[in-house]
């Protein structure tokens, strides 16, 4: 079976952005692309039917606003094999369904800062926190989605993320890019950064750091362009930092169960959030 790449689609300009990086992504896969607008119509619009055709009223918009994506798709990746959908959901649970059977699930972000980048990421959030395969949220400005520029993947410790480190190869060899493996480290509390252990020598927790960028990519394919780096200070700061000019930065998550179910850790909540280019949250195997 030849698993698409899906992008949700609710007709807004950062839904658009989507469709155009998932029409990328499927084109450097080979694979088909799956467009999908979910929502409850149902529940809000009643009895009232748009006599005229028989159907709800957002029903009859979501289809145009469908079949707008699908020429923009097929404009941008003439050839590309384009299918849709149109559902009667909740987009989270939508979006979580469809990627039980896709490679990549692509999604547009509202959020400009502040209040309203917490209000209006719920569903990029919410997808990011319980989709079974990998999620692209699109960060950044309104520049070409899919620009070109390193793949940053971020590395939590030693042997904690080989699903992203897969995802992350991939991407940067798709795109002929390199791939920077990043890690952060913090000295302890009773130690300055003015006053190291020993001056001149690394601090055990930068040591620790490289040892677990050399095993997270000592599987690395032949061949591709690879840069370790260790940095100082907390995790979210140090990635949101290294996306400044990145092309893509790679998280992998391991779902932690709370009160409301499966929810992101602090770090990929944070560059979520934060992060000046789109983010990939790999899900994990537990």
């Amino acid at each position: 079976m030849d698993l698409p790449v899906v992008a949700g689609v609710d007709g807004s300009e950062e839904s658009l952005r989507a469709v155009d990086r998932a029409a990328d992504e499927a084109a450097l896969r080979g694979a088909p692309l799956r467009l999908v607008y979910a929502s409850l119509w149902e529940r809000y619009e009643g009895s009232l039917i748009a006599q005229e055709v028989g159907r709800p009223v957002e029903e009859v918009i979501a289809r145009d606003v469908m079949g707008a994506a699908e020429r923009r798709a097929h404009r941008r990746r003439p050839g590309l094999v384009v299918t849709t959908a149109v559902l009667a959901e909740e987009p989270e649970a939508a979006l979580v369904n469809e990627s039980s059977l896709a490679r990549l699930v692509v999604l547009g972000c509202r959020g400009r800062g502040g209040v309203a980048e917490l209000l209006l990421g719920s569903v990029s959030l919410s997808v990011a926190a319980h989709a079974h395969c990998p999620v692209v949220v699109l960060r950044g400005g309104p520049e070409e989605p899919a620009a070109p520029g390193r793949v940053v993947l971020g590395v939590a410790g030693k042997g904690a993320c080989p699903a992203a480190v897969r995802f992350a190869a991939e991407e940067a060899a798709l795109r002929g890019v390199p791939l920077e493996a990043v890690r952060a480290w913090r000295r302890p509390a009773h130690t300055t950064a003015g006053h190291p252990p020993l001056t001149g020598a690394p601090a055990p927790a930068q040591e620790e750091a490289a040892e677990a960028l050399e095993e997270a990519l000592r599987d690395l394919p032949d061949g591709l362009r690879a840069q370790r780096r260790t940095a100082e200070g907390p995790a979210r700061d140090v990635l949101v930092d290294a996306s400044r000019d990145a092309g893509l930065l790679v998280v992998g998550v391991r779902r932690r169960s709370g009160r409301f179910g499966p929810r992101l850790g602090r770090v990929a909540h944070g560059v979520l959030h934060h992060a000046r280019c789109p983010v990939a949250v790999v899900p994990e195997p537990a």
